[in-house]
């Protein structure tokens, strides 16, 4: 892959992750999903609220991964 392309890749990764930190805290309300993970909204009782926590942390997760895997 050429660097162009890789810094592109990485840029759009940072974009995923920050759409993802950005919905977190607006669906939970605080950072706290940061520190203890599901927990934070698995308790949820508003289920739409709870898919969509659950939508953005497997989104953060995989470009964390992604972005280690890169590193």
């Amino acid at each position: 892959m050429a660097l162009s392309q890789m810094k592109n890749f990485q840029r759009r990764l940072d974009n995923l992750a920050n759409e993802a930190v950005q919905e977190l805290d607006r669906v939970c309300g605080n950072q706290l999903w940061k520190s203890v993970g599901f927990d934070a909204f698995d308790g949820m009782s508003d289920a739409e609220r709870r898919a969509t926590a659950n939508y953005y942390y497997g989104q953060w997760q995989t470009v964390k991964e992604l972005q280690d895997a890169l590193s």
